[in-house]
């Protein structure tokens, strides 16, 4: 199969949405990374993203949506299944942060099959802000279903490029648009209580969804544990580590399995900025002097890392690293910011590698 590149024009966008409309695969662009679209309530179709993606069939997608009308195909919002506080939750949440990079965990519809939700009873919504992907989900007629458009388990693509890396030939299409502009995936957050529940971090953090929502907002426990790895507190639950993996229950993307890998070894220096980076290039030089080929990753600030984080770990594998050398971001809080949302992916992404200074 020849991957078509498709231009950021409405013509190409009517012509990705036929595709996706049929049956197809395509990759769009949004605010946060490019996703790897499906007929989120076409089962058969969205088989064909966890084959293109070689992704695990119990982690769960997203559906997409570009209007908050269609929340109601895809979720059953009603008093029947949800508290009154939680239905008020969600309609405040979604009036705050909707149309961009919020995900809500909600009771799913009879309309949205098994396999989109990994066989649970939950669906994953979230209205895109960016133009290009609403324009898509329009003309295609359907929610759609979008895991970020990479190998599983590989950093998110952020570029148009890094998704052709990925899947080309694997894929009907991709919709060349612009670099993602947030460059890690939404927050992902349990709606179904009174009292909402971080799944998976991003740009809109606990600060903001409880300015928002006049509610206390908790982070899931396998995040207050990373909490307590970047030694900023102890986590209030059981650990992750104490959990086996098998026994978790992947109701949001990012829970379970290995994310965001690079192929190169990668370790993670957590301290003060300048005690970290001292210390990654003291090892730099080590590695170098056995022949090794080195990246150290640094950023100015929590924005600057978000946007850059999974480019650079690309760009460190097409250089051929073998090693990536991080300093974390500072400034991680238990109130889950930007910074704290980044070390998140960081910390995946070197599989918890970790030095502390």
């Amino acid at each position: 199969m020849k991957t078509k590149i498709f231009k950021d024009t409405i013509e190409d966008i009517e012509a990705a949405g036929r595709i996706l409309a049929s049956g197809g695969l395509v990759a769009f662009p949004t605010e946060t990374v490019y996703g790897l679209g499906a007929n989120a309530l076409d089962g058969e179709a969205v088989s064909k993203v966890y084959r293109a993606k070689g992704r695990p069939s119990d982690n769960p997608m997203i559906v997409h949506i570009s209007d908050i009308d269609d929340l109601h195909v895809v979720a059953r919002v009603s008093e029947d299944k949800l508290q009154k506080k939680a239905i008020e939750n969600i309609y405040k949440a979604a009036e705050a942060f909707w149309p961009g990079p919020l995900t809500m965990v909600l009771p799913k519809s009879d309309r949205v099959p098994e396999v989109t939700t990994g066989g649970l009873d939950t669906v994953a919504v979230r209205f895109p802000s960016n133009p290009t992907a609403c324009l898509l989900i329009e003309k295609a007629g359907c929610p759609i279903a979008a895991p970020s458009a990479n190998l599983s388990g590989k950093p998110s693509p952020t570029t148009a490029l890094h998704t052709l890396d990925d899947m080309d030939g694997r894929i009907e299409g991709l919709i060349w648009g612009d670099d993602c502009e947030v460059g890690i995936e939404s927050t992902v957050v349990d709606m179904r209580d009174s009292t909402p529940v971080i799944l998976r971090p991003g740009k809109i953090t606990v600060k903001d969804l409880e300015r928002a929502l006049g509610v206390k907002v908790r982070l899931h426990y396998t995040l207050e544990e990373s909490i307590g790895t970047m030694g900023n507190g102890e986590p209030s639950h059981k650990s992750y580590k104490e959990s086996r993996e098998e026994d978790i229950v992947p109701i949001s993307p990012g829970m379970k399995y290995k994310h965001y890998a690079p192929e190169a070894d990668m370790t993670v220096f957590l301290g003060s900025r300048d005690k970290a980076l001292k210390m990654a290039e003291i090892e730099a030089n080590r590695l170098k002097a056995i022949g090794h080929k080195v990246q150290i990753l640094i950023f100015d600030n929590p924005e600057t890392a978000a946007h850059d984080l999974f480019r650079k770990l690309r760009e460190a594998d097409k250089a051929g690293c073998d090693d990536i050398l991080a300093v974390g971001v500072e400034e991680q809080d238990k109130d889950g910011g930007i910074a704290f949302s980044v070390m998140n992916r960081m910390l995946k992404s070197a599989g918890h590698n970790i030095r502390k200074v």
